[in-house]
């Protein structure tokens, strides 16, 4: 891997999922519509948020990860726009620039140092409460990954007594670097994220339980 993308790998659960996407039906020139898919069925609902359009010097793919706990607590931390520091190791601090966290709110991320990135402008696109979709796209700031989209979805696990976060995302891929490099950076900082959104939320939930039966 390139060194302007290299980052050191962590240690996943196998509850954590990636999974590649693949060109299917072209609806522009040079523009291909793609479902990314999983191997768990899903709402019609999810999977209609995780189809992307993706040009040919793009690359996407979607994390899925499985939490113990409710929707309601990790929807809790993910809908926050104006503090993705809460569970995103990554960033080091952030900032509304403009709107009041609604949709079309512009926030300035400063992430740590070690990335190749000092800092990244994102403007929210989608804070749906009722259906549990977060959805935000990176508009400017100093950094390498250019017109990156990224859509979060949560939904019940099969069992009814967890969450199912899924990610996507699509980006264009930096000069000088690979579709696989690329989407091997971004997966890993991700499944970080997705790791740390669980140690955080099932905590809660935890601490609920304890608290309710005491």
């Amino acid at each position: 891997m390139p060194a302007s993308l290299q980052l050191q790998r962590a240690a996943i659960p196998t509850t954590t999922t990636t999974l590649a996407c693949h060109k299917q039906s072209q609806t522009t020139v040079n523009t291909w519509r793609v479902p990314l898919t999983w191997d768990a069925p899903v709402p019609d609902y999810v999977s209609c948020h995780h189809t992307r359009l993706v040009g040919p010097k793009q690359c996407c793919s979607v994390v899925v990860k499985t939490i113990n706990a409710p929707v309601s607590t990790v929807w809790s931390v993910v809908r926050r726009f104006d503090n993705p520091q809460a569970y995103k190791h990554f960033v080091k601090s952030c900032h509304v620039i403009d709107g009041d966290g609604n949709v079309g709110s512009l926030r300035e991320v400063h992430v740590v140092s070690g990335l190749p990135a000092a800092s990244s402008t994102e403007r929210l696109e989608i804070l749906d409460d009722e259906q549990h979709v977060l959805s935000f796209s990176v508009v400017g700031g100093v950094h390498r990954l250019n017109n990156y989209r990224s859509v979060t979805t949560l939904h019940a696990s099969p069992n009814g007594n967890g969450t199912v976060v899924v990610e996507s995302y699509v980006v264009d891929v930096p000069a000088g670097n690979t579709k696989e490099d690329t989407c091997s950076f971004i997966e890993t900082i991700v499944r970080c994220n997705l790791q740390s959104l669980a140690q955080i939320a099932e905590k809660m939930a935890r601490n609920a339980q304890i608290s309710t039966s005491s």
